[in-house]
């Protein structure tokens, strides 16, 4: 009997066996790669996720150059499982549908058989018969962020703090074509901004019933994978006459009490290719007979001013690429100026005719969105996210009465990404990447962080701030400089919240690009 010498651990000739090694050295890699990402003290929540995304696909592609050229697998056993692999995608595509990302750039998936909002067509409305709707008796919430476009409210009733027993009450809720408008209210009357199908619509509804009032299109359409679908901005409404920028550029000027287009400006004539990345988003302003807005044009046409009349041109000024905050009016050093967050560049422009007065670089390309905030005579600071932070001026005039800009501090303390941020006994409350903030506007140093409200929007409200979460919960806070206080939530949406919020005495108008409702929010009588 002959011995038998083979190596039996050792695949027989002509067979071939899987090499398993590069896959388990591929996936050790990965997996320290991804947990060195996680512990590392990145500022930025959107850039860890980007990092391990981009992790995650290059750790996919290796195993499949693995697999196909380099596992030693049968060929049928390798196409069979690539074929097997190709119907689990297809699964997948075909039960889900891609609904945007979240602000820290998380996709949202959604399951198909979910109705989604639909622009092909107007959500079903009940037409309002109603007439004298402006006497309300409540103070109104007349643009984007308030009447000081600041996301203060200075004339509002007290909020209660008691919402387990007294909660706030739902008084209408409807569906809205998509969008990242906000509300304005004047009287009874709310206005937004929707996307119908191939129109960009302007709406005003009946604020108590949702009914609508009237309405009125444009042959106008935005949308990016990651932005969304719609118009951006908030109606700005200034003695009867409503003022509504769309997402591709188109100015109207619409009687407040029927919608009549009084007159109209299309940027895609007038500073043609300058449409930001991801749309206009600046609200129109309004200040001394003009209307404002930021076409991001070169060659002095960053700015415009229109006379509200009738829509004839006054002024233009600067040079900067459009950012996504809107234009505002403040008195620094003793001088008017109209303040453009412009994409890397803070500018400040000469009401009268548009003339640069100061600016500064500031950021990294990517979106400023939180308006500036004037916290002193002289002093102003702004805030975005992407890792770039905060940044207090001084405005300083000379005896030429040249204005210069000098920086106090700088701050990673708080990266406001998408809301705007407020300003309270020499403290800033904020959002910083999505987490409630409290930062010292001496230094620039935070006093804490605590609460994760993700890229929502906010309103301070009688020494107590109103956040309207990206969950789509609506909290009560009343923060100080040593804790946020949280006091009351209460669940309004179980979709992604962006949109500005609007408060008129006690009626909360809030909205997201599916869904808008309105809330009484209870009061206190005594305090």
């Amino acid at each position: 009997m002959e011995n038998d010498n083979r190596d039996t651990t050792r695949p027989a000739p002509g067979k071939t066996g899987i090499r398993w090694s590069p896959a388990r050295w591929i996936l050790a890699a990965a997996a320290v790669a991804c947990l060195a990402v996680w512990l590392w003290p990145i500022s930025q929540v959107q850039v860890r996720n980007l990092i391990l995304f981009s992790l995650g696909c290059i750790t996919l592609l290796l195993l499949g150059c693995w697999w196909l050229f380099a596992s030693r697998a049968l060929w049928r056993t390798r196409l069979t499982v690539l074929a097997g692999l190709a119907v689990l995608v297809a699964s997948f595509a075909a039960t889900f549908r891609f609904r945007g990302v979240t602000g820290d750039l998380v996709p949202i998936l959604e399951a198909r058989w979910i109705t989604p909002s639909v622009s092909a067509a107007s959500p079903q409305r009940k037409v309002s018969t109603a007439t004298a709707l402006d006497d309300s008796g409540r103070p109104d919430f007349p643009q984007y962020l308030g009447a000081g476009r600041d996301a203060v409210i200075r004339d509002g009733p007290a909020l209660s703090a008691d919402w387990k027993t007294t909660p706030p009450e739902v008084l209408w809720r409807q569906p809205i074509g998509p969008g990242w408008a906000g509300f304005a209210i004047v009287g009874n009357r709310a206005l937004t901004l929707e996307q119908r199908g191939g129109r960009e619509m302007v709406l005003c509804l009946d604020a108590l019933t949702g009914d609508l009032l009237w309405e009125h299109g444009d042959e106008a359409r935005y949308a990016s994978p990651l932005g969304g679908e719609g118009p951006r901005t908030t109606p700005t409404v200034v003695d009867g006459r409503v003022f509504t920028f769309g997402a591709t550029g188109v100015l109207n000027c619409l009687a407040l009490d029927s919608g009549r287009l009084l007159w109209q400006r299309r940027m895609a004539e007038e500073a043609p290719g300058c449409v930001p990345e991801w749309g206009y988003a600046g609200s129109p302003l309004v200040h001394e007979g003009k209307v404002i807005i930021s076409s991001g044009q070169g060659d002095g046409k960053s700015l415009r001013a229109y006379r509200v009349e009738d829509g004839s041109p006054v002024w233009t000024g600067g040079s900067r690429a459009a950012g996504y905050a809107s234009p505002m009016v403040c008195t620094l050093a003793g001088v008017p100026q109209i303040i453009a967050f412009n994409l890397r560049f803070i500018t400040a422009h000469a009401p009268a005719d548009g003339k640069v007065l100061w600016e500064r670089p500031w950021g990294n390309r990517q979106p400023v969105v939180a308006q500036p905030l004037p916290i002193g005579p002289d002093l102003i600071v702004f805030s975005s996210g992407y890792g770039v932070g905060a940044e207090l001026l001084k405005i300083e005039r000379d005896a030429a009465n040249t204005l210069s800009p000098q920086p106090v501090w700088k701050s990673l303390a708080l990266k406001a990404k998408m809301a705007s941020f407020v300003e309270h006994g020499g403290f800033l409350y904020g959002l910083d990447d999505g987490m409630l903030a409290c930062i010292d506007t001496r230094d620039g140093k935070r006093r804490w962080k605590s609460g994760r409200h993700g890229h929502g929007q906010l309103l301070w409200v009688d020494g107590r701030l109103l956040v309207t979460a990206e969950s789509g919960e609506l909290v009560l806070l009343e923060p100080g400089p040593s804790a946020p206080n949280e006091i009351a939530r209460f669940p309004v949406f179980d979709a992604k919240l962006w949109n500005p919020p609007a408060l008129s005495g006690d009626l909360l108008l809030v909205r997201t690009d599916q869904e808008a409702a309105c809330l009484r929010l209870p009061l206190e009588k005594d305090r």
